[in-house]
């Protein structure tokens, strides 16, 4: 695994740790004799488990004293384009549209009331990110995504709003500090940056809860799964357990602000190669760049043949651009290494030699 290069969208790449701990986990979890595949998910070992993994979860956003509760859910982050508005929605909402994601989440809003569009990038491909935002107008919630994965965006600054602010970072939670304290629930799909497919963290204010007068299906609502320590259903054992080592991993690099200082490096070498090399361009306006998930196309159409078998060659893998779109993309995700970024560029530096 260390021969290969991944910059896979999701499933995130995890650090070889977390795979090693895992996979002695499978075999035999904490030497309990069994494997972590067959144990209880209401057995003292894993509820151990769970309650280190939420605590940690906060901690590491330096949000554990400040009214916030962290479940851990299944459903993914699509789930909660429908949980959202159903827990937190009363009359109308205001979201602004970055991309597929936030389209998505604005279509299942929509069955529970009016939603305005406050802002959207949509006029120019989702290239960019919407400046200025400030909203005045009395709104249940504002709702934006944090990272375009799929385009290549990021926000810099957290949206201004005197609603209850609601954000998706699947895809750059834990990558980076920024206002998490502005933001009264924050979701993600563990898949992109926390850990394994199949498991959605929630990190919500409890304060915002409860205001809507609609009956919500007990699965569905956030107040249920408060009250029941993310244990309503079965939990991902597995998934959440892989996470806790994912987060444990995180705090010894030195937390969020010291993997940034990695993330900065790795999208810097990058950027600047592909802007160095006059063959090769960046999809999105410069001030918006993502960090996590940097998108390049080729001038000409023949130069991706080339490029596929250099990737190749190399052991570069997944490194196609959605099929939305096309292109390229490399996500950059906490577990990647600066030394997969050298090869990568090494590979598009390799190409002048073959264009």
């Amino acid at each position: 695994m260390k021969d290969v290069h991944n910059f896979c969208a999701g499933p995130c790449l995890l650090p070889q740790t977390v795979y090693e701990q895992a996979a002695q986990a499978i075999l035999n979890f904490e030497q309990t004799g069994m494997s972590i595949l067959s144990i209880s998910h209401r057995s003292k070992e894993f509820l151990t488990v769970l309650e280190e993994a939420r605590q940690l979860s906060l901690e590491l956003l330096d949000l554990h004293k400040k009214g916030y509760v962290a479940l851990f859910l299944q459903g993914g982050a699509s789930m909660e384009f429908l949980r959202i508005p159903y827990n937190l929605m009363q009359q109308k909402a205001g979201y602004i549209n970055t991309g597929t994601w936030s389209t998505k989440a604005i279509e299942q809003a929509k069955m529970f009331g009016e939603v305005k569009v406050i802002a959207s990038s949509e006029d120019q491909h989702f290239s960019y990110i919407p400046k200025g935002i400030q909203v005045e107008e009395e709104l249940d919630y504002v709702h934006f995504t944090s990272n375009n994965t799929i385009y290549g965006t990021q926000f810099n600054d957290v949206p201004q709003t005197k609603a209850p602010l609601v954000c998706d970072m699947s895809s750059d939670i834990y990558s980076r500090e920024f206002a998490y304290d502005q933001m009264d629930l924050i979701y993600a799909g563990a898949q992109k940056n926390i850990g394994p497919a199949g498991v959605s963290l929630i990190l919500v204010k409890e304060e915002i809860l409860g205001k809507t007068t609609r009956t919500i299906p007990q699965m569905l609502d956030y107040q249920e799964h408060i009250a029941k320590d993310s244990l309503y259903h079965t939990a991902n054992v597995f998934a959440i357990y892989t996470c806790l080592l994912n987060l444990r991993w995180l705090k010894q690099q030195g937390g969020v602000a010291a993997i940034e200082k990695v993330n900065n490096q790795k999208a810097a070498l990058l950027y600047e190669t592909i802007d160095r090399l006059d063959f090769v361009h960046g999809v999105t306006a410069k001030t918006d760049r993502s960090k996590m998930n940097v998108t390049f196309t080729f001038e000409e159409e023949q130069m991706n043949t080339v490029f596929d078998q250099l990737c190749q060659e190399a052991n570069v893998v997944n490194i196609k651009g959605h099929r939305s779109v096309g292109g390229y993309r490399a996500s950059l995700y906490n577990a990647v290494t600066l030394a997969s970024v050298e090869v990568l560029t090494g590979v598009l530096q390799q190409m002048k030699t073959r264009v």
